[in-house]
């Protein structure tokens, strides 16, 4: 009986396995056409243009200053309105103008690193706004150099030995 029960648990299992290697077939799924025609920008909105999209910070000190101002300007010729700004981590916060800048108007958003995080780093930070360009990224890098030891050991050496001799 004990025969039996085995060779058909065998054969279950050596079924169930050549069932599970089957291939299965699978339907490619029909795309809509996408049209290639070139979108026409409004020659009437808002542009964002900044002096400079990228900031290296070189190699900074722990706990230092990691902050840089991206300072922009609106060429177009509607008022330029930033709807949200948001940096690639927690580490990298963004604060910018929530009202409109007037058209030939210039504002800034400024950019803090976090730097008690030590090596280095590359961290975007993405402008969505009522521009022609409805997005924008803006990057920092640098380096953050390791934490300074104490310069005071938290032991002092004795003095010497209480068992020495003069």
């Amino acid at each position: 009986m004990k025969k039996i029960l085995l060779t058909a648990l065998m054969l279950a299992t050596v079924c169930s396995i050549s069932l599970a290697q089957t291939d299965t077939k699978t339907t490619p799924v029909k795309q809509a056409p996408v049209s290639t025609e070139d979108v026409k920008a409004d020659p009437n909105a808002a542009t964002i243009d900044f002096d400079k999209e990228l900031h290296d910070f070189g190699k900074m000190e722990y706990a230092g200053d990691g902050t840089h101002d991206f300072v922009f300007t609106n060429n177009g010729k509607t008022p330029l309105i930033i709807t949200n700004a948001k940096g690639s981590c927690g580490c990298t916060v963004p604060k910018w103008p929530r009202e409109a800048i007037a058209p030939g108007e210039s504002a800034s958003i400024n950019v803090r690193y976090d730097t008690k995080r030590v090596g280095p780093f590359t961290k975007t930070v993405t402008i969505n706004s009522n521009a022609s360009s409805a997005v924008k990224v803006l990057t920092i890098k640098g380096s953050v150099n390791a934490k300074p030891a104490d310069a005071t050991p938290l032991n002092k050496p004795s003095e010497g030995s209480p068992l020495e001799k003069n």
